[in-house]
């Protein structure tokens, strides 16, 4: 068991998905820990004084603005060492998909990357110019290719099959980049479904397949207007040797296109996103700067100019700048075990619930009024509302005593958790606030990010308006 402050803790056993270069007790670009943790003690209390945490709204999510833009700051700054390298960084919206976090990401100076129809639609509304979206997806429709084309948007294909929409539907004065989303087939990493790069991956032309290195490089032969390489090799649970291996395979392919083009075909590179977040204490682990050190050992060509880069980050921005905020219901007793129900389940951590030993999360402890738990420890379960067993966002973690009108508190969830809740049991989508300023409490000031869900909405969502449509339908003869 480990702790990183008072009343938090981390399950054990878990490890690092990579080394870091950043000391104990650091963040990636070298400050203090504490900061971040004071801040979020400070949040959690001043959400309990204005209501935003509390029996009329039991849980809710916060993501500290402040942090979100050191961390773009890390990102830009780890490319920016080394010059020359044109690099457009866009954010993965699927990390977050909310027009303000999107819009202040956008004013961050990022561009976006979108893999459906609604993605895109957010990040148009969100104020990303169109030639800084770049649209990925496995199964793009031709009206969503149509609009993409439209508006300029890049686009990288998935597969042959849509190289030949996408010729049949472009016009010659598209301004759209086009390119090609390629496997390297260099493995997976820990966790399975986020290992993009194996050798039945859904994603990309399968390159160590028969053929398929030739019949990409003629793809590229037969189409001036095909100008970018694209690859993903995987995120959570991938180190980055890895994917620095996959990303130097794609660079490879490229310098062997443009030769055989005889040509300077291949102008950019998606190299993709997929840092790890380290899930088990404060540290930025791997920062930023480790994953470009990587990148230059496995592929020094790639940063000499020649090629412009688009990265896809997401979750290594967001995580770690973002926590919810659940109050405790009720607990019992069961099997000899302390049971805490909150608010905080399935469906706003639905990969750590069903995946625990894959995503666990670190839970900190808050009493009614909002300061950190400081009761004896004892070994509790944290468990949610969903009416299924599982739901359970820890297990038999050591904490102090939970009561009812306690406060649990799941870290690093800026990214996916509250921004794309699971519609389980027709459970409400919780608010999301944004917060900002010091580690003193009265100093923060919040914004609403995303007002919770009425019951009404839910009501619509279900076909309130087609309520008959059924009993209407035919009938008994």
């Amino acid at each position: 068991m480990t702790s990183t402050n008072s009343g938090v803790t981390a399950p054990s056993g878990t490890t690092a998905n990579s080394v870091s270069t950043a000391p104990s007790g650091t963040t990636a670009t070298g400050s203090p820990c504490a900061p971040r943790t004071a801040r979020f003690d400070g949040a959690v209390r001043r959400a309990v004084a204005d209501g935003l945490l509390g029996e009329q709204q039991p849980v809710a999510g916060f993501l500290d603005v402040d942090g979100v833009r050191d961390s773009v700051t890390a990102l830009m700054d780890a490319f920016a060492a080394v010059p020359g390298t044109p690099v457009l960084h866009t954010f993965a919206a699927k990390a977050a998909s909310l027009v303000p976090v999107l819009r202040l990401l956008a004013d961050c100076g990022m561009g976006c990357e979108v893999a459906s129809p609604g993605e895109l639609r957010l990040a148009v509304e969100a104020g990303f110019a169109p030639e800084r979206i770049v649209l990925d997806s496995p199964a793009k429709t031709r009206e969503e290719l149509r609009l993409a084309l439209a508006l300029g948007v890049a686009v990288n294909a998935d597969s042959p099959g849509e190289l030949r929409r996408i010729e049949e539907l472009r016009s010659p004065g598209s301004s759209s980049v086009l390119g090609l989303r390629v496997n390297p087939q260099v493995g997976g990493g820990s966790i399975g479904a986020m290992s993009t790069a194996t050798a039945t991956s859904k994603f990309g032309v399968a390159l160590r397949d028969p053929g398929a290195r030739e019949q990409v490089v003629r793809a590229f032969a037969e189409r001036s207007w095909l100008t970018r390489l694209h690859a993903h090799v995987g995120s959570q649970g991938c180190p980055l040797e890895l994917i620095a291996e996959g990303i130097a395979e794609t660079y490879r392919l490229a310098e062997e296109i443009n030769e055989s083009v005889g040509a300077r075909r291949i102008t950019g590179i998606d190299i993709g996103g997929g840092l790890p977040v380290n899930f088990a204490g404060d540290e930025v682990r791997p920062a930023f700067t480790d994953y470009v050190a990587a990148l230059r050992a496995a592929a020094p060509g790639l940063f000499d100019g020649r090629y412009d880069l688009v990265t896809e980050f997401g979750r290594s921005l967001l995580a770690k700048n973002g926590f919810i905020g659940a109050r405790v219901e009720y607990t019992k007793e069961a099997g000899g075990r302390r049971i805490a129900l909150t608010h905080a389940g399935a469906q706003i951590a639905t990969r750590t619930v069903l995946m625990p030993d894959a995503w666990p999360l670190r839970v900190g402890v808050f009493d009614a009024d909002g300061s950190p738990g400081e009761r004896p420890p004892m070994v509790q379960d944290i468990a949610g509302p969903c009416c299924f067993a599982g739901d359970v966002v820890a297990h038999g973690r050591e904490l102090p005593e939970l009561r009812e009108g306690d406060y649990v508190v799941l870290y690093d969830t800026g990214a996916y958790y509250f921004s794309t809740p699971w519609a389980y049991n027709s459970l409400p989508r919780p608010a999301v606030y944004g917060f900002s300023g010091g580690p003193d409490g009265a100093a923060l000031r919040f914004a609403p990010v995303r007002d919770a869900q009425s019951l009404d909405s839910v009501a619509l969502e279900s076909g309130l308006e087609h309520a008959d449509a059924l009993t209407g339908l035919g009938g008994r003869r």
